[in-house]
C-alpha cells in the first residue's frame, strides 16, 4: 500500500466516524467500537455497569441522546443538535422548558474570543443541561420566549471499551492507548483511534518480539478502570506505552515527558523526534492533559507518555467545532503513522551488546575495515563501526549508543547487525 493510499484509508475511517455523537458511555461509543472491530477482529469489547467502583471513581450512568434543539417563538430551530452534535453539553439531562432569554442564557456556552466556533462542553459527574453555540450566534438572540428540548436518557447502563492484544515472542508488552469518548472532532478525537487501528493492522502482519496491547477507552474513567483491573500485570510486563491523540494535523510534533522523564518511551520518542523532526516542541509534565495522567500517576508509575502533533490545549481549534475534518489530513495521519512505527521498530530491536574481545577486534580480518590506512581515510561507515564498538560493554542499549555517537537508532541497528554477523559482538541476554 502506498503512503498516499494508507493516509487516505485512515482519513476515510475518520470521515465515516465523524458524525457519531460519542461520550463517556452510550450507543455512540458502541457504534465506534463496532466499526473498529471490523478492521481489527482481535478486538474484545467490554461493558462495565454503572455504579462499579474503581479506586476513587465510580462508573457513571449511561447517556444517550436522540435530539436536542432550542426553538424561538416562530418555531424555528435556532440551536440544533442535528446540525452539529457539539451544540449540546455532553451528558445533559432530559429537559423540555419554556424560558426567557435571561433564563436561557444561564444554560448557554460560547467563546467570545472565537466567535465562529462552537465550544465542546461536558458535565459528566453533575446533573445539568445546556447548549453550546457560536458567540456570533449568541449575540443575535433577542428578548422573547424560547423552548429548550433535550431528548436524552441518563440512567443506569454501561461503559464500553475495546481491547486488542497481539501476542509476541515475549510477554513484555508495548501499549497503545487512545480514547473514543468525544463527539464530532477530528484531531482531538478521531485521529488517535484511526492511527491506533492502522498500527494494529500493521503489527498483525509483523513478526513481533514483544506483545502489543491496544486500548480504545473513554478518557480518564476508562483508563482508571483498566488500571483498577490490570495494574499488577501492567507493572510486571509493560516496557513502554503511548497515548495517541491529536495526531492528524500537519503541524509540529510534541514531546511531553513522563513524570520523571526517564522511561524507555521517553527515550525512544525523543530520539526519533530529534532524528526525524528536530523542529518539535518540548513541553513539561505539567502540561499533561490526557490518560498519561493516569498511567504515570504515583502508584501506577507506568512508562507511558503522549504521542501527539499539536498538543491538546495548545492549538486554537482544540475542543471546538473548528477541529473538524479540514484540520486533519491524510498526510498528517500518515506522517504520524510513519513516526510512531519507527519508534515501535526501534523498540523491537533495542538491545544491549558486548564485545567478544577485551580490546578492539581486528576489523579488516572480518572484512569490516580497509586494509590500507591513510590520513583522512576513515569513511563515515567505518567511523560508525568503531564508535559503536566503543560502547559495546553490555551496559548501553541501542538507543543509548545512538545518542552517544550521534547516529540514528535505525542506522545503528544496521551497524550492530554487521558486527553481530562478523562475530565481534554478542547480544546480552535479559
Amino acid at each position: 500500500m502506498s503512503t498516499l493510499e494508507n493516509g487516505r484509508e485512515m482519513y476515510a475511517w475518520a470521515q465515516d466516524l465523524f458524525p457519531i455523537c460519542r461520550s463517556l458511555t452510550g450507543n455512540g461509543v458502541r457504534r465506534t467500537l463496532q466499526y473498529f472491530s471490523k478492521l481489527l477482529p482481535e478486538m474484545v469489547e467490554y461493558e462495565v455497569p454503572s455504579g462499579k467502583e474503581c479506586f476513587d471513581w465510580t462508573i457513571p450512568q449511561e447517556w444517550n441522546i436522540r435530539d436536542a434543539y432550542v426553538l424561538d417563538e416562530a418555531g424555528r430551530r435556532i440551536i440544533d443538535f442535528q446540525t452539529h452534535n457539539l451544540h449540546v453539553v455532553g451528558y445533559s439531562e432530559p429537559v423540555d422548558k419554556i424560558l426567557s432569554l435571561e433564563e436561557l442564557q444561564a444554560h448557554l456556552h460560547s467563546l467570545p474570543e472565537q466567535p465562529d466556533a462552537i465550544p465542546y462542553v461536558t458535565s459528566y459527574y453533575k446533573r445539568d443541561w445546556g447548549f453550546c453555540l457560536t458567540h456570533a450566534q449568541r449575540m443575535r438572540l433577542t428578548e422573547q420566549r424560547y423552548r429548550a428540548v433535550i431528548d436524552a436518557t441518563l440512567q443506569p447502563g454501561h461503559m464500553s471499551y475495546g481491547e486488542v492484544f497481539l501476542s509476541g515472542e515475549s510477554e513484555k508488552t508495548i501499549l497503545l492507548s487512545t480514547y473514543v469518548c468525544h463527539p464530532s472532532m477530528g484531531n482531538n478525537e478521531l485521529s488517535g483511534p484511526v492511527l491506533a487501528t492502522a498500527l494494529g493492522r500493521w503489527l498483525r502482519r509483523k513478526r513481533r518480539r514483544y506483545s502489543y496491547l491496544i486500548l480504545f477507552l473513554p478518557e480518564t474513567i476508562g483508563a482508571i478502570y483498566y488500571l483498577y483491573n490490570h495494574l499488577p500485570e501492567l507493572k510486571k510486563n509493560l516496557l513502554a506505552g503511548f497515548v495517541l491523540s491529536c495526531v492528524g494535523d500537519e503541524r509540529d510534533y510534541s514531546y511531553l515527558p513522563s513524570r520523571c522523564g526517564d522511561t524507555l518511551a521517553d527515550r525512544v520518542l525523543l530520539h526519533v523526534l530529534k532524528s526525524h523532526h528536530p523542529e518539535f516542541t518540548r513541553y513539561t509534565y505539567l502540561d499533561r492533559a490526557s490518560d498519561e495522567r493516569q498511567y504515570g500517576a504515583p502508584g501506577a508509575d507506568l512508562p507511558v507518555i503522549p504521542f501527539a502533533r499539536s498538543l491538546y490545549r495548545h492549538f486554537p481549534e482544540y475542543h471546538t467545532s473548528l477541529d473538524d475534518l479540514s484540520f486533519i489530513t491524510p498526510k498528517g495521519l500518515q506522517d504520524s503513522f510513519d513516526t510512531l512505527s519507527i519508534c515501535l521498530n526501534i523498540l523491537e530491536y533495542n538491545e544491549r551488546y558486548r564485545g567478544v574481545y577485551p580490546c578492539e577486534p581486528r576489523l579488516d580480518k572480518h572484512g569490516l575495515y580497509p586494509t590500507t590506512s591513510i590520513k583522512g581515510g576513515y569513511s563515515q561507515y567505518v567511523t560508525e563501526l568503531v564508535d559503536f564498538l566503543a560502547y559495546c560493554d553490555g551496559k548501553f542499549d541501542l538507543i543509548d549508543i545512538a545518542e552517544k555517537i550521534g547516529v540514528s537508532a535505525e542506522r545503528c541497528h544496521l551497524v550492530a547487525e554487521k558486527l553481530l554477523n562478523a562475530g565481534v559482538i554478542e547480544r546480552m541476554q535479559g
